[in-house]
């Protein structure tokens, strides 16, 4: 038997073997292939640039790195950052003739990002180049990016949602009740609502309160937007947006909302007659992160030595390394040591997309700001959020940059513990504790808080908001009082924390680097990106599997793939919940605005 089972483990491992040996070499074929496209790509006349956003829009892409396998470090180029460039960089191109929006699936970026595209394609229009889009269906969040277009078109049998901003909160206190497992809260900031779901069952008055107003403040910057590119009274807009008097295709021309009703081969039939091209075959396009890639690189490359630098902190905030989805002190401090001991380095650019997290990685972080911040200037943009542990990062720089629709503020912090006791007591699971001290056992998964335990807590969380509030003040001019009373965890859109003091202008991560340039006298720049990350098998699979297999699919596209979306979310959730190490500075992640 042990023969027979050495026998099968060596068989076996034989596989697995040959499967990690067959996967590599399909991954250096595949980087072999991608290097002979990227040394081929040619972009001929009359090219129409395609703007098909499948991918999840992260602000930046990175700079991935393989030590001691050179070969395969790679800059990924399909971040928001190259996005703008790649359309910047279209409106003076004489090769591309115009561009082609094509809707494919729900948009996979957050408001502020369609907003900053948006504008990039707003702009290249005054070059008097076309802006068309096509969509079998559009989602809200597609319309408002295409409503910019010269012409918008629709499949007749098409659907299109224009129908406003909501926000669905999910509570489980009953779950709670029911389960015994429970969550000890501690919290400062009556507008703290991330932990509202663990202690009650609706939505408290402050929280509608904030929420009502946010979603208010965003609607109006999409629907002013709209309104402008379409020619239609705002007060219609709205009043069709009320009655759903744009969800089929007659309904959308009927209003305006769309120019008119067309199938595909139609649409195309434009297309041709606009790059006066005779047949299908004929047409040239160009895919946007093709272009981002090989193209538009060129925009910021310049021989003289003087730089401004992007350092990005996108993704929750936690204590540890980091990555290019998750903000770690470790990784930031080794980007801003970096940026501010480049004597070619004139200024920084801290883009910060993030709903915060670790209160103790975001005060590692906001110390190397301010070191940085000692040495030569620093600015901030905002993306999507910049709240909470988002914010504090934030609020020593010289100047902020938000757009519309950041969310940010949420000047607040939490603490969370897990309680299982009820639930171990149903299973027949009991505790006892013994220790030399009173505070030997302050906190166990069985038996919750001790009340030594919960003022300690409260007093951290305490010390920790006045230390959030008075940095903020000290960053922003402002008295504590003003702070605070701005503060509580209340969050704001970009325009609302203009008028409160947040912020300083509203602009994108464009508007920020001109003025930086501008305020300080930079010019004749290059711009250079940081941080660098160490790459992974994972990612080298990201980027060379083959687009028809699975492996294509990132983890988290492969998992709202078989669990689909809503399931995915409530399990994304409980595990930031379960990663949470600590003092929170958090935005409240059970927002979903739809």
């Amino acid at each position: 038997m042990a023969f027979l089972r050495n026998l099968l483990a060596s068989i076996l491992g034989f596989f697995i073997a040959s499967g990690f040996v067959f996967l590599f070499f399909l991954i250096i074929i595949s980087f072999t292939s991608a290097s002979s496209e990227k040394e081929t790509l040619i972009v001929k006349d009359n090219s129409i640039l395609e703007l098909d956003l499948t991918k999840p829009i992260n602000d930046h892409g990175g700079t991935y790195n393989f030590p001691g396998m050179e070969y395969f470090n790679y800059d990924d180029h399909s971040g928001l950052y190259d996005i703008l460039n790649a359309i910047e960089y279209a409106k003076t191109d004489d090769k591309i003739k115009g561009i082609s929006i094509k809707n494919s699936k729900d948009l996979q970026g957050g408001i502020a990002t369609t907003k900053a595209i948006r504008d990039a394609l707003a702009d290249f229009k005054s070059n008097g180049k076309f802006i068309y889009s096509y969509g079998d269906n559009y989602t809200q969040k597609e319309y408002y990016l295409s409503s910019v277009a010269d012409s918008v078109f629709l499949n007749p049998v098409g659907n299109l949602e224009l129908k406003g901003l909501g926000a669905e909160i999910l509570f489980y206190k009953d779950f709670q009740d029911q389960t015994g497992i429970k969550l000890e809260v501690i919290r400062h900031g009556k507008y703290k609502s991330a932990v509202e779901p663990y202690l009650q069952n609706s939505m408290s008055d402050a929280n509608r309160e904030q929420m009502t107003e946010l979603l208010n403040s965003v609607w109006t910057t999409i629907s002013e937007d709209i309104a402008n590119s379409r020619n239609i009274a705002l007060e219609n807009l709205n009043t069709i947006t009320d009655n759903l008097a744009a969800r089929t295709a007659t309904l959308a021309v009927k209003n305006h909302i769309i120019d008119n009703a067309y199938y595909h081969d139609q649409y195309i039939d434009l297309l041709k007659k606009v790059t006066e091209t005779s047949t299908d075959d004929d047409l040239e396009y160009v895919n946007i992160y093709d272009y981002a890639d090989q193209v538009a690189t060129k925009l910021f490359l310049n021989p003289n030595p003087g730089k401004i630098a992007i350092i990005f902190a996108q993704g929750e905030i936690m204590y540890g390394e980091g990555s290019n989805t998750i903000i770690g002190q470790d990784i930031m401090i080794k980007a801003l040591k970096e940026a501010r001991e480049d004597d070619d380095i004139e200024g920084v650019i801290l883009r910060v997309n993030s709903p915060g997290g670790s209160a103790l990685a975001s005060d590692i972080i906001w110390r190397e700001v301010e070191l940085t911040e000692n040495v030569k200037p620093v600015y901030v943009s905002m993306g999507n959020y910049a709240a909470s542990g988002g914010y504090y990062i934030s609020c020593s720089a010289e100047k902020i940059f938000a757009e519309p629709n950041t969310i940010t503020g949420s000047i607040g912090v939490f603490g969370i513990l897990p309680n299982i006791k009820e639930l171990a007591n149903k299973w027949g699971i009991h505790s006892e504790q013994i220790g030399t001290h009173k505070a030997s056992n302050g906190y166990s998964l069985f038996n919750g808080l001790t009340e030594n335990k919960r003022a300690e807590v409260k007093e951290g969380i305490e010390t920790f908001y006045n230390n959030f509030v008075s940095k903020v003040a000290e960053g922003r001019h402002m008295t504590f009082d003003e702070v605070d009373a701005v503060a509580r965890g209340r969050v704001w859109s970009g325009n609302d924390a203009l008028k409160k003091g947040l912020v300083d202008e509203i602009g994108g991560l464009k508007e920020t680097i001109e003025a930086l340039a501008t305020d300080k006298n930079i010019t004749d720049y290059s711009i250079v990106t940081y941080p660098e990350y160490d790459g992974d098998i994972n990612d080298l699979i990201r980027r060379f599997s083959n687009e028809s297999a699975s492996l294509s699919l990132s983890t988290e596209e492969q998992l709202k793939k078989e669990l689909g979306t809503e399931t995915y979310e409530i399990l994304k959730k409980l595990n930031t919940l379960q990663q949470a190490k600590g003092i929170q500075a958090r935005l409240p992640f059970e927002i979903e605005i739809q």
